[in-house]
């Protein structure tokens, strides 16, 4: 039986990636692993988180999700604040899993509320006291912002 084997294609020297810029990029993701390495070993505090201000208001609440983007949030007496259908809930049911995931690894009460506060600036923030995870909703956009404002807001 002949061995067939593979035509080989040859790059013409114009389209290949110059060996420097290859070795430099290896270089400097080698010197990034370095630095974080460094700074995780010795503890290091992370540098750019914006200041704790003070509580103006803060609601805790129960998230539910599921992958198709449904979500439901109840206050804390199991009260409905808001049900999502799948095209309207993503962002809501997306932060649900990060917290379920989270609880997970863990091994934390997966039925305790998270709180979402308010802060002075009016910074909206989601704060779970379970397993210290948190997060500043400001970060997503405008839209998903507002949706969990809303959250706080309603009776």
């Amino acid at each position: 039986m002949a061995s067939q084997t593979q035509p080989r294609i040859h790059a013409k020297p114009e389209e290949l990636v110059p060996l420097i810029l290859v070795r430099v990029m290896f270089g400097l993701v080698g010197l990034i692993l370095v630095i974080v390495s460094i700074a995780t070993f010795t503890g290091r505090e992370p540098d750019s988180q914006p200041p704790a201000g003070a509580i103006i208001a803060q609601r805790a609440i129960h998230l539910s999700g599921d992958a198709s983007g449904a979500a439901r949030v109840l206050d804390e007496t199991g009260t409905v604040i808001a049900d999502f259908a799948s095209d309207k809930g993503g962002f809501v049911a997306g932060i649900e899993r990060v917290i379920a995931r989270e609880r997970g690894k863990s091994g934390a009460d997966t039925t305790a509320p998270v709180l979402l506060q308010l802060r002075e600036g009016n910074r909206l923030s989601l704060n779970d006291p379970v397993t210290g995870w948190s997060a500043e909703l400001m970060g997503f956009g405008a839209s998903n912002t507002r949706t969990f404002a809303r959250l706080l807001v309603q009776p």
